[in-house]
């Protein structure tokens, strides 16, 4: 699961307070209606986690208040959740047990900072969601999808993203990318904050073959081309600058909003 460190500038919250990176863009901000749900999804090494921080920047300047979180985690009680999800000491851990996991965490996610602050007028910018569940949990270890779905309806009720990026790359080059990234020097400003590991290891899911990972990209489009009114397939094998360049474009075209220059607020183009 990849959470570089380049998530120091999206400022994952930890203190149970919802207390997340707010892009401001020094502007006073009046929310009008429920604030929207993005979600950034994709294979080990995709770019989620360069993509975030250059959204959540862009969306700032532009007079929208983001929060900026992950799955699993976001809590405290879900970062510590997913320190057990991504243990290598649990490897051989059940299906079904990490599925409830998965869930668990994710409910506390909801109660405790994405449901609020939709409902404050926030923006939401999610590091991995549900569809992470099915792809990974459903298409890497073979759980039923309905069972997934069935847990989706009773943690998330009426829940659901407004737009879902599956940033998409051949696994071969994702899995390259997320090795490299393993071998950062850590003196480099972008080097990955690692905590419990050494910063060469890999965690319990990056340590699965390639076929894994067939299976999970697999899932993420065929579940993207069955809802392209809720989802976007984002080429992600180019350049980082290429990459943001599209994803800005699909949010601005998916989710329109209009800036009001002489009340310095922002309204969603709906």
């Amino acid at each position: 699961m990849e959470w570089s460190a380049r998530d120091r500038a999206a400022k994952v919250g930890r203190d149970g307070r919802g207390g997340f990176g707010e892009g401001t863009g020094g502007m006073k901000h009046v929310r009008f209606g429920r604030g929207r749900f993005l979600v950034f999804e994709g294979v080990e090494g995709a770019g989620k986690s360069t993509q975030l921080p250059l959204v959540e920047r862009r969306l700032g300047d532009a007079g929208v208040r983001t929060l900026t979180t992950r799955e699993p985690g976001g809590t405290p009680l879900g970062e510590s959740l997913r320190a057990v999800l991504l243990d290598p000491r649990f490897t051989g851990m059940s299906p079904t047990a990490e599925l409830l996991v998965m869930f668990a965490a994710r409910a506390e996610h909801l109660a405790k900072v994405i449901e609020p602050a939709l409902a404050a007028g926030t923006w939401v910018l999610c590091d991995r969601f549900t569809d992470a569940t099915f792809a990974y949990q459903g298409g890497g270890r073979g759980v039923d999808a309905a069972r997934i779905a069935a847990l989706e309806e009773t943690v998330q009720g009426r829940v659901r993203p407004d737009l879902v990026l599956v940033l998409d790359v051949p696994v071969e080059v994702g899995l390259a990318r997320a090795g490299r990234r393993r071998q950062m020097p850590m003196d480099l400003p972008d080097a990955p904050t690692w905590t419990g590991s050494a910063p060469d290891a890999a965690d319990r899911f990056e340590r699965e073959d390639v076929d894994f990972f067939r299976r999970v990209r697999e899932v993420y489009l065929e579940r993207a081309r069955a809802r392209p009114e809720r989802y976007a397939i984002i080429d992600a094998s180019a350049d980082e600058e290429t990459t943001a360049e599209r994803v800005l474009t699909t949010i601005s075209e998916r989710l329109p909003y209009r800036r009001h220059s002489t009340r310095q607020s922002y309204e969603a183009g709906i």
